[in-house]
């Protein structure tokens, strides 16, 4: 039945990109950031890498210290091909499912390796190299990239999530931020900090409809409402009282505290938003932190506090777990090569490289024990220990408040997933829109989760 559902998914994926190809074509040849076309591989004893990646600060900060890479490895060139988050995961999964070797690595996440590796779609990472230091990898963390034992993706930077704030909108507020709010606390601060004439909004999430955006923080969230994707028995809980609640607490929240335009807002939005003052709150990336207090990007970067993800009393928080990983096609022909760059991308001396260049506040959180026990990184970098704790108290093998069948916090551990959370994600961001009502949006989201499920043969055990 498991290999029914896969086959199943693949083909909707492959079809869907298929008709959306022509229209992104600029991106496959360029990128976000300038990259050149997938080369063919190895010309005159040089190794071409080909690297997909995503268009977050890490990633693109990555980019600019290469050099350091391809002068002390002559033989290896790097091409980049980097794109928006949702393009990223849709021309990924095409190629790697349908084995087209158009790229040699490839960014990826939590959810997407243990399924892939299943299905040998990714090439195990092996040795690492004697200074690699596996065991440094947070457990967490690790244990989310390893199936059967074995690493199959090395973490760039690992993430829960956590409140930001700007600390003198709560001052002047008279307000004091809890170090483990609610969600009613935050809610009332968000409207009473809010100040749409100076274009200020008392709290900024993400509308943005994709499985990773919207659905990340809406599914999060959800958890600490009593909801649940589905129930032990495969079905879904869309038409639940739990689900109702917390769209509606969020749409209205964001109507009456939110930015203008909020649907089309993701992580990289919100972001922009935050560092230019516009956002009183924002529950987000521990990642962000990072660039939030960086005072040559934020003009707020003295003035943001931290706090953990909201609750609602029911024991479970709105914070999730993920890690930006490299990983290696298995229909790639230069796996050698990969694993050098991944070794060295996601070692202990790339931290260090970025500390040198850029301050130890700007070195990819998340991923190793050893960072945490930096005095130099503790002391540059407040957010440290909340980024930390947050991480920690992800549990992805027991998400809800109710028991569920599932592994994943903020998605749900199956390869359905990626169709029917962005399937449902953009049901929600229509919602958030106004252009059709909770009700509506939810009774679609519970027809879509339905009808993909019982196609996918899930229930008939």
């Amino acid at each position: 039945m498991i290999l029914v559902r896969f086959a199943l998914t693949v083909s909707v994926l492959v079809a869907s990109t298929a008709l959306t190809g022509c229209a992104r074509e600029t991106e496959r040849s360029k990128g976000s950031s300038g990259s050149a076309q997938p080369s063919s591989g190895t010309s005159a004893g040089t190794t071409t890498l080909t690297i997909a990646t995503v268009n977050n600060g890490d990633m693109i900060r990555m980019q600019k210290l290469t050099d350091e890479f391809t002068v002390a490895n002559p033989g290896i060139k790097l091409e980049w091909v980097t794109m928006e988050e949702n393009v990223l995961r849709q021309k990924v999964t095409t190629d790697v499912a349908a084995r087209g070797g158009q790229y040699d690595i490839v960014t990826i996440g939590t959810y997407e390796v243990p399924i892939w590796a299943a299905h040998n779609w990714l090439a195990a990472l092996g040795d690492l190299g004697p200074d690699y230091d596996v065991d440094d990898l947070l457990p967490t963390i690790r244990d989310s990239l390893t199936v059967e034992g074995k690493l199959y993706a090395a973490p760039f930077y690992g993430e829960s999530s956590m409140l930001m704030y700007r600390q003198d909108l709560f001052d002047k507020a008279g307000l004091k931020m809890p170090t483990a709010p609610t969600w009613s606390f935050v809610a009332d601060a968000a409207r009473k900090i809010t100040d749409k004439k100076a274009n200020v909004y008392g709290i900024c999430l993400r509308g943005k409809a994709g499985w990773g955006e919207n659905m990340a923080l809406l599914s999060a969230m959800a958890n600490s409402f009593g909801a649940r994707w589905f129930d032990m028995e495969w079905k879904p809980q869309f038409n639940g009282a739990e689900w109702k609640t917390t769209l509606q607490f969020y749409v209205d929240l964001m109507k009456d505290a939110g930015p203008p335009g909020v649907s089309s807002n993701g992580f990289n939005e919100n972001l922009a938003m935050f560092q230019s003052g516009n956002c009183g709150m924002w529950l987000d990336a521990t990642v962000a932190a990072a660039f939030v207090t960086d005072p040559a990007e934020s003009k707020v970067a003295d003035s943001v506090g931290f706090a953990l993800a909201p609750d609602n009393g029911m024991g479970k928080r709105s914070n999730w777990l993920w890690a930006w990983s490299l990983a290696i096609p298995a229909s790639s022909a230069k796996q050698e090569a990969a694993r050098k760059f991944i070794a060295w991308a996601t070692s202990k001396d790339y931290l260090a490289l970025v500390a040198g260049k850029q301050g130890w506040a700007s070195v990819p959180p998340g991923t190793r024990a050893s960072l945490y026990a930096n005095p130099e990184y503790q002391k540059a970098a407040p957010f440290a220990k909340m980024t930390l704790e947050s991480i920690k108290a992800a549990d992805p093998k027991n998400p809800t408040v109710n028991p569920v069948p599932y592994v994943g916090v903020q998605f749900v551990a199956i390869p359905e997933f990626q169709g029917i959370g962005t399937a449902v994600g953009q049901q929600f961001a229509a919602a958030l829109a106004g252009i059709t009502s909770v009700e509506k949006a939810l009774d679609n989201a519970q027809k879509i989760t339905e009808r993909e499920m019982k196609r996918s043969g899930y229930g008939k055990k």
